[in-house]
């Protein structure tokens, strides 16, 4: 066939090699259109250069290279040859809106199946629930088939192509991603790129003694190699698991060490071996053909291990990403990736695409800065640290944006450095501790009924499990029967979510939240969870709580009416778009936290109150965007905005205590 785009001269014999390969495999499907072989060819050539380039630059020494590279070729024909329909139109829409994905009308919601609805029939069965409260991206949380027994809450995949049977099939997930589709929602699904379970049949292969299999993760004869790269490896789980390898005698006539990152029943992928990278892109490929829209891809950034480093963040992470990327645009550009790096925020931006990687890794990734700065400013009420730390994010490249949450399925990691915290005259140190003991309710004036997760003595840092209500003081009102308490914990709850929602990105509701679920302490009757606090904050969805949502005389309907309406205000909010990058502003108030979204013609300024006090800040700032003299609130909604005429106002705006606004001008 004839290019019709541009093919850099020194990729045109791969380009045509390539094509060699797939065309006898196209022109053999009676089925396939001309218009679909005219499309996927288009796809090709927009991609390959993208595929090949990132593909040689790992991979081009090894000596499977060009099996491998062939072997792709044919994978990626017969993936676009049996991907639905349905699923190739969705490609098209989405390709004529490439910023589908940054649209303000976007609302997630992440849960467990089982926790949330027992099984996958039951989670199609909650559709109306969630289509009323506004969701339009729902995250199901692990859910392919884990090992038995302790599973590291479903990270330990053992079958990448079922679904855990307790939840149901393929076949189910396949129905509920056509039923989402059919609503308009878009569905995330996690796959787990680092590591699988030792149960997964390439290891029990490797475990075997087969020495291709052996290649597919990092099998050591002692402990030489180990003790090198753990001079300089961090601890993931210290009090679980401690260290980064697992002896295994019973592999070999003298045993081996296997690394193992987190848990010993999960074994570290080697992705030096170009087999691994094309197994782990069929598995994609196979879970876009079942209609899923977003590929959460845990534990990113562990894939590339380089001694004398701590094995994060490496430069062929970036390369294995792209070469992903361009592969699965060939046959799914509908499908998204969304990173799993909780990292610094100069290493995180990396995993969206920059510099000549720009659009060409993950499109969206978490910003787990503003989610600690947002649990910070609430102990502390004050917004200094935040103003520090969230001018330093770098904007988000062309055609990617952030997940902002106010809580997930993990624990809280104090992720603050030195360098912010001097900044404002704090120690990292003494406030991680703060944080810790606050939210942990260790101090006398805390609200907190959360607890300290994996606390180190060594390095004396820790982290925190808790559900939003109990960081957030609801639990212990409710138990102290505490009326004022008790309202004051749900303007916390509603403070939070007001600001993912406006901030910039595409805000995650962890289900529960909307109604005030607290921590679940039944885990500690449960012997494989009783020694990992984080259970506490995966509570099983509470229906009957749920039912009076529609009742605003309740805690649950309390909560649940004010998220409702900060989302449908969000949806009606042109500059929520997340191609519009946030900019802090310094007000002189240090428990104001101050944020504009500069829309072409128009600005938003949020809002937000971290104090139990009113708070003042000057217009002037105000006025400096150009919403001046008339602004309006669009916090309750557009049908109940409000304006009024800061000249009139004595060129202040007064916020309640734990008050926001979303203005724009009037």
């Amino acid at each position: 066939m004839q290019t019709r785009l541009y093919i850099p001269p020194e990729l045109k014999v791969p380009f045509e090699d390539f094509w060699k390969k797939i065309e006898p495999t196209l022109q053999a499907d009676l089925k396939l259109s001309q218009r679909d072989c005219d499309i996927f060819w288009l796809r090709l050539e927009r991609y390959f250069s993208d595929f090949y380039r990132a593909f040689s630059a790992i991979y081009g020494q090894h000596p499977d290279f060009d099996k491998e590279v062939e072997t792709i070729a044919l994978m990626l024909a017969n993936y676009y040859l049996n991907r639905p329909e349905d699923l190739k139109i969705l490609d098209l829409s989405r390709e004529i809106t490439p910023d589908w994905f940054q649209w303000e009308t976007m609302v997630g919601g992440i849960f467990y199946v089982d926790k949330f609805a027992g099984n996958l029939k039951g989670v199609q069965e909650k559709l109306d629930y969630m289509g009323e409260l506004g969701l339009n991206y729902v995250h199901l949380m692990p859910l392919l088939k884990p090992r038995p027994g302790q599973n590291d809450g479903g990270y330990a995949v053992m079958d990448y192509r079922e679904v855990n049977p307790d939840y149901g099939t393929m076949g189910d997930l396949q129905q509920l991603a056509s039923a989402m589709h059919e609503r308009g929602i878009s569905l995330c699904v996690d796959l787990v790129v680092n590591h699988t379970a030792k149960e997964h049949e390439w290891a029990q292969k490797a475990r075997a003694g087969d020495p291709y299999y052996q290649d597919y993760f990092f099998f050591y004869d002692d402990r030489t190699t180990p003790d090198a790269y753990e001079k300089t490896l961090p601890e993931v789980f210290p009090d679980f698991k401690p260290g980064s390898f697992t002896f295994y005698p019973e592999i070999g006539e003298k045993g081996k060490w296997v690394w193992t990152t987190f848990y010993e029943y999960q074994w570290d992928l080697n992705l030096t071996n170009p087999a691994v990278f094309r197994e782990m892109l069929e598995n994609m490929l196979y879970l876009a053909n079942k209609g899923v829209d977003i590929l959460r891809l845990d534990a990113v950034p562990f894939m590339w291990k380089r001694l004398g480093t701590n094995c994060q963040n490496q430069p062929e992470v970036y390369q294995i990403l792209q070469a992903y990327r361009a592969a699965a645009r060939i046959v799914a550009p509908g499908v998204i990736f969304k990173a799993e790096a909780i990292v610094a925020p100069l290493d995180l931006i990396h995993y969206l695409g920059t510099g000549q990687h720009t659009g060409k890794e993950c499109e969206i990734a978490y910003n787990n800065s503003l989610m600690v700065q947002l649990w910070s400013a609430l102990a502390s009420t004050r917004v200094d640290l935040m103003n520090v730390t969230m001018e330093q994010i770098p904007a988000t490249p062309i055609l990617t944006t952030w997940v902002t949450y106010v809580r997930c399925h993990d624990d809280i990691g104090w992720a603050i450095t030195d360098e912010n915290s001097a900044a404002v005259g704090e120690n990292a140190f003494a406030h991680r501790k703060f944080l810790n003991e606050f939210y942990s309710g260790l101090l006398p004036y805390s609200y907190a009924t959360g607890e300290i997760f994996q606390y180190n003595p060594r390095t004396g840092d820790g982290r925190i499990s808790g559900m939003a209500a109990s960081l957030a003081g609801l639990e212990k009102a409710v138990l102290d029967n505490d009326p004022e308490a008790i309202r004051v914990a749900i303007e916390r709850i509603v403070l939070l979510y007001s600001v993912i929602f406006s901030f910039g990105g595409i805000p995650l509701i962890y289900m529960g939240d909307e109604i005030g679920l607290f921590n679940d302490y039944t885990y500690l009757n449960d012997p494989q969870k009783a020694l990992d606090n984080r259970w506490m904050h995966r509570p099983a969805m509470d229906w009957d709580r749920a039912a009076q949502r529609h009742d605003p005389t309740t805690i649950p309907g309390k909560i649940y009416q004010q998220i409702q309406v900060l989302i449908q205000a969000r949806k009606g909010i042109r500059e929520l778009h997340s191609g519009t990058p946030s900019e802090i502003i310094r007000t002189g108030n240090p428990h104001v936290l101050a944020y504009a979204r500069k829309y072409p013609g128009s600005t938003f300024v949020g809002l937000a109150n971290f104090s139990d006090q009113y708070q003042a800040i000057s217009s002037r700032e105000i006025e400096q965007l150009g919403l001046w003299p008339l602004v309006k609130n669009l916090r309750w909604g557009l049908d109940k905005a409000t304006s009024w005429d800061l000249n009139k106002d004595g060129n202040q705006v007064i916020l309640a205590p734990f008050d926001s606004m979303w203005l724009v001008k009037g």
